[in-house]
């Protein structure tokens, strides 16, 4: 008497791998679509007010890298990049913003800032970029959405520049 063939499985590795792909689909389709568009997408006034004053403030690290070039060269040398990358951070801010800056915002950064007689260039272009990305971390939190991340996004760029 020959053995009894083993019972297979339930289901094959092609039934199991279709089965998947249409599960995958589905939610990615679930996960990215809506027909209504997102809650989050529309900022509440408070929300874009809060947006538009986070505008000087990286107004301000631009700014402030321009006076620590002006103080020390090499430390402008030194930070080019970073210096750079600010300028874009900015770009990124005021777009996000838009019609909502202020006219304050664009007198305040006419009157650049310069780093205080005595005091380490250095140093001072830190505490400068820090109190700069907790301004920003702060402002992220009531947000939501693409505003959360775009300000989260910058204040981790300016933890980095500390660092």
């Amino acid at each position: 008497m020959s053995p009894a063939p083993a019972p297979g499985p339930a289901f094959s590795r092609r039934s199991l791998l279709a089965g998947s792909a249409v599960g995958l689909a589905l939610l990615a389709t679930g996960c990215t679509s809506s027909s209504t568009g997102r809650k989050d997408d529309a900022a509440t006034s408070t929300q874009a007010d809060a947006l538009a004053k986070q505008v000087p403030v990286q107004e301000a690290v631009v700014a402030a890298y321009a006076a620590a070039k002006t103080a020390d060269a090499a430390l402008g040398q030194q930070t080019a990049e970073l210096a750079a990358q600010a300028g874009q951070q900015l770009t990124r801010l005021k777009a996000a913003a838009p019609g909502r800056t202020s006219s304050k915002s664009a007198a305040a950064s006419s009157g650049a800032p310069a780093v205080p007689a005595g005091q380490d260039p250095q140093a001072w272009l830190r505490s400068q970029v820090s109190a700069a990305a907790d301004s920003h971390a702060a402002a992220c939190l009531p947000q939501t959405g693409a505003r959360a991340a775009l300000l989260g996004s910058l204040a981790a760029g300016l933890r980095g520049q500390v660092a």
